[in-house]
Formats: structure tokens, sequence, C-alpha cells
């Protein structure tokens, strides 16, 4: 999910009551459930999607980075308090619930992430495997709302001294816990619709269906069919009534074409493909050049190339020849 919905998660854990158990306790919830996400300075290394939502979401950066998140905390209310600079009103810092909160604000980054389309490696560096829980989108206004809903009521009531000021915090909370499980049964559903739906014409057998959440509107499904060597693409709606559009095309994957492995040789290309989950191309070729794009179907219609794709253009020799063939 995006840094915005991982912030708020860990601000409403503080508002329910979390803060309340040690000095700069709501600061350790909010950085732990951003902190899997300091992959992002793999962009300085020319690294994207073979570094993302992988090792740092993993079981080795549980041990690690909580720690030095808490370790971090303990240095600058030190440091502050050296200084004179530590607010009065802070609570004094509790070591053991600093290590609490740092597991806590930390466990819901990843568990954020498996619930979108993207894909986490949650066993790296154990295992490449990455695991997808097509669930929620993976800009959510609805959560969003929620979460900001609940901490912006828990801290007004705070404010003005009222009771019970953790509840809307607590609901909120529970709002969305509800709202994750229902969009999860909705995926499951559209999954085993759209699987049917391709079996009854003929197309199966049926490799894997993918049900990702829209953008916005959560009664819509966007559908990828995968059989042997092709996606089938549709839509589905859950309101006023249940209905699947299934696309009349049929889009082959072309991934058993000899120019993708010479495509693979690219290293953009080969990080895309490590990331990819039902990937498919389309290969121009010229007598000059054989012209490789590949797209994630995830994030494309069929028809046009989506949001995420690489190309590569590849010489005769590259191409094994295949830039003569017609």
């Amino acid at each position: 999910m995006d840094n915005l919905a991982h912030g708020l998660v860990g601000a409403a854990l503080g508002e329910a009551g979390l803060k309340e158990k040690t000095g700069l306790g709501m600061a350790t919830l909010i950085l732990a459930a951003n902190l899997p996400d300091i992959d992002v300075l793999g962009l300085f290394f020319n690294e994207n999607l073979a570094w993302r939502r992988g090792w740092t979401h993993g079981p080795v950066a549980m041990l690690i980075l909580p720690p030095l998140l808490v370790a971090a905390m303990v240095a600058f209310d030190r440091w502050q308090a050296k200084r004179g600079k530590r607010p009065p009103a802070r609570l004094p810092l509790h070591v053991g619930w600093l290590f609490a909160l740092a597991y806590i604000g930390w466990f819901t980054h990843p568990l954020l992430d498996f619930f979108n389309t993207y894909g986490i490696r949650l066993l790296m560096p154990f295992s490449d495997r990455w695991f997808y829980g097509d669930t929620l989108f993976i800009i959510d206004p609805w959560l969003w709302s929620a979460l900001a809903i609940g901490v912006w009521l828990s801290r007004h009531r705070r404010r003005r001294q009222a009771t019970a000021p953790r509840i809307p915090a607590q609901a909120s909370l529970a709002l969305v816990a509800g709202y994750a499980a229902l969009m999860g049964a909705s995926s499951v559903a559209a999954e085993r619709i759209a699987t049917q739906a391709v079996e009854a014409r003929g197309l199966g057998p049926v490799r894997t269906a993918v049900s990702s959440p829209a953008p916005v509107d959560p009664f819509r499904r966007d559908i990828v069919v995968a059989t042997a060597d092709s996606y089938v693409f549709g839509e589905l709606r859950w309101t006023p009534a249940p209905v699947l559009k299934l696309s009349d095309q049929v889009v082959p994957t072309n991934m058993d074409d000899p120019a993708i492995e010479a495509a693979r040789r690219e290293k953009h290309m080969a990080d895309f493909l490590y990331w990819s989950r039902l990937p498919f191309a389309t290969i121009e070729r010229h007598a000059d050049e054989t012209i490789v794009r590949i797209t994630d179907a995830r994030y494309s219609s069929g028809a046009t190339a989506g949001r995420f794709g690489e190309v590569v253009k590849l010489s005769p020799d590259q191409a094994g020849g295949a830039g003569d063939r017609p």
C-alpha cells in the first residue's frame, strides 16, 4: 500500500491506546509502519523492481530493523534531554514497550502490502516467492478516510478531555479490518465466477485467475484469466447485480518465443520478468531489429500496454536471426 495508508494505520494504533505505553510511542508506530519501504533507496543504485518488497519486508529485516528504530528513538530522546529540549509532557521511555510498538508497527506493513496485487516476497532472503492478496487497490481512499476520521476524532476527544478518546480510532481499525475481509471475499468469489465462465467457453483449462480491485469503486473487479498460453480479460461488477463481462479477444502470451530469452539478457527486462506475475509479449520483427515489448496483464486491458512494461530492441544477431523471419 502507499505510505499514507501505512502511516495512518500506525497513527490509528497509537490513538487506539498504544501511544500511551511509552514516550515516543506514536512516532515509533508511524515510523515502524513505514520502515520496510527503506528499500526505496535502491532507486539511487538504479534498482527498483528487483529490490522492492523483498528482504526489507522479510524475516531477517524483522529481526534487524525494529531494534535499530528503537535504538534511534532512545538516542533521540537522550539527545533532546541533554540539550534541554525534551518536551516536559512526554512520557518516560519504556524500552520494552518501544520494542513492542516497533514490531507491531513493522508487522502492519507487510500485512497491508500483501493485500494488493503488486506482490510481496514475505520470505526473503530464504525464498524469492511472491505472495498476493488481491484484496485492496494499492491506493484506497476509503481506507484513508476511515483511518483519518478515526484518528482525528480520537485526537479531538483528547484535546477536549472527553471520555473514551480511544474509541473512534479503535472503531476505525475494526472497520478497516472488516472492509479488507469483505474485499478479499469479493475477489475470491470473482475469480471463481470468471474461471467458470472461461471454462464454459471451452478455453480451459484455467491456469489461474486474478481479480484486481479497481480504484475508488469497491464493487468492481478487473479480471484476468490465464489459460495455458493466453489471457482472457474482463470486468465484474457486483451492483446492482453481479455481472461479468469477458472480452471476446483471447490474448496470446507469446512467452515461448525465442526472442524472449534474448530480451531477458537485458537487466531491466530481467528485473521486470522477475517481478511480473502475468507477463505477455508483443514482438515486432523487422529486417534490422526485433522489438520485444513485455507487459504484465494485471495492469493492462490486453488491448493496451498498461502502466507497467518494458521494451528491448534486439539486433538480428541478438535475436538469433529472428529479425529475418516473417
